[in-house]
């Protein structure tokens, strides 16, 4: 298959990294669009995650990475007492192309950005709880 039209990230060194990049360019029906994520854009876009502000900007920011790169985003509260930011769940779904470290950025950024503005984690915990809507 030919290079995509667009920068795509470059591969991680070999046995560092379980992405299936390669398997991923050379499937003729792939969904290409995590490539766009080079080393430059997951740079911003951690530090993008890391300022937000709101639950509405969270649930934003999860659409846009499902609408742009395909990647699946779940944050929920853990099934137990949550007391920290240990509690909330932030799940990011394996997929081909994304890259491990990417996986693990990606959660950690957000976890600081809801330590900037705890807010962000009442409003997820109080989502569809006693005070949802009020």
């Amino acid at each position: 298959m030919d290079t995509p039209p667009f920068p795509i990230r470059t591969e991680c060194p070999p046995g560092s990294c379980v992405c299936q990049r390669e398997a991923l360019l050379q499937a003729s029906a792939g969904d290409l669009r995590i490539l766009r994520l080079t080393r430059e854009e997951e740079k911003r876009l951690v530090q993008r995650l890391e300022q937000i502000d709101s639950l509405a900007d969270l649930r934003h920011m999860q659409q846009r990475l499902f609408e742009q790169l395909g990647v699946r985003l779940t944050i929920v509260a853990g099934t137990k007492e949550v007391r920290s930011l240990r509690g909330i769940a932030v799940l990011v779904h394996e997929q081909p192309g994304l890259c491990r470290k990417t996986r693990q950025a990606i959660p950690a950024a957000i976890k600081k950005g809801m330590e900037r503005h705890p807010e962000i984690a009442y409003a997820l915990l109080d989502q569809g709880g006693l005070f949802d809507g009020v």
